[in-house]
């Protein structure tokens, strides 16, 4: 399964619903999770736009919304 990083903010419910179709994918070991609020350069990145979830070997991202067959689609993307 590829490495992916989380970018979510504290109190954030559509972060949480995204960490619950992270559970439904089976990818939750893989998952490196930031608080953007931690770094400005972040903060100014995605402001409001969390949560983004990154590949890891690809670095590319995917923004909210996403629904599960999105995610699916995400992880199975090489590109």
């Amino acid at each position: 399964m590829t490495k992916l990083r989380l970018y979510s903010r504290p109190d954030c419910h559509l972060c949480e619903v995204a960490d619950a179709l992270l559970d439904k994918s089976g990818a939750r070991p893989d998952i490196e999770r930031v608080n953007i609020e931690e770094d400005l350069t972040l903060v100014r990145r995605y402001g409001e736009s969390v949560p983004v979830l990154q590949r890891m070997d690809t670095e590319a991202e995917i923004f909210w919304p996403f629904d599960e067959a999105g995610l699916v689609r995400f992880l199975k993307n090489k590109n």
